[in-house]
């Protein structure tokens, strides 16, 4: 890390689920309060069930919204029949992020085993916003945030990051 200040984001958690409220959020809340103890911004969050179209409509939502510049969801990635993040969120991207995918489900591994293959969850860019989705345990949401999302939304973690690409002042640069 370099010396500079790191520079903050305006980060939306979306809790898919057809059964957490606010109260048994714990994924959810396990992501606001590790964003915000890593001295980013919550910028919204909601719950909204596992319904294609609801969770589109959010997430096409934020991505429209020029203050918001990170989308982390959980829940929804799984095989279950209605787990349909990936469907709803992989329309809306320009670009995908493929390694992040291989490597929470590399991280994974380690914690969970061979189920880990189960982990539809998936990373892009869409209107110059990175959205994430994450499984919806608790324990999924730590290590992504903690393994990977904690360097990657830090502007000052080299020789790349996606903080970089959506701060305004230095744009599609990746400085």
């Amino acid at each position: 890390m370099s010396d500079e200040a790191m520079i903050p984001l305006k980060i939306a958690v979306l809790t898919v689920s057809d059964t957490r409220s606010e109260d048994t959020d714990r994924s959810g809340q396990t992501l606001v309060e590790r964003l915000t103890n890593s001295g980013h911004q919550l910028a919204d969050k909601r719950i909204v069930p596992d319904d294609v179209y609801r969770i589109r409509a959010e997430i096409s939502a934020w991505i429209a919204d020029p203050e918001i510049q990170v989308i982390l969801t959980t829940g929804g990635t799984g095989f279950t029949g209605r787990d349909s993040t990936p469907e709803a969120v992989s329309v809306l991207l320009d670009k995908r992020i493929e390694g992040f995918g291989e490597l929470f489900r590399q991280l994974s591994f380690a914690e969970i085993g061979s189920s880990t293959v189960q982990s539809r969850c998936l990373g892009g860019m869409a209107n110059a916003t990175v959205v994430f989705c994450l499984p919806g345990s608790t324990g999924a949401c730590r290590t992504a945030w903690d393994a990977i999302l904690t360097e990657q939304l830090d502007s000052r973690h080299r020789p790349c990051n996606f903080a970089n690409l959506v701060i305004p002042e230095r744009g599609q640069h990746g400085i």
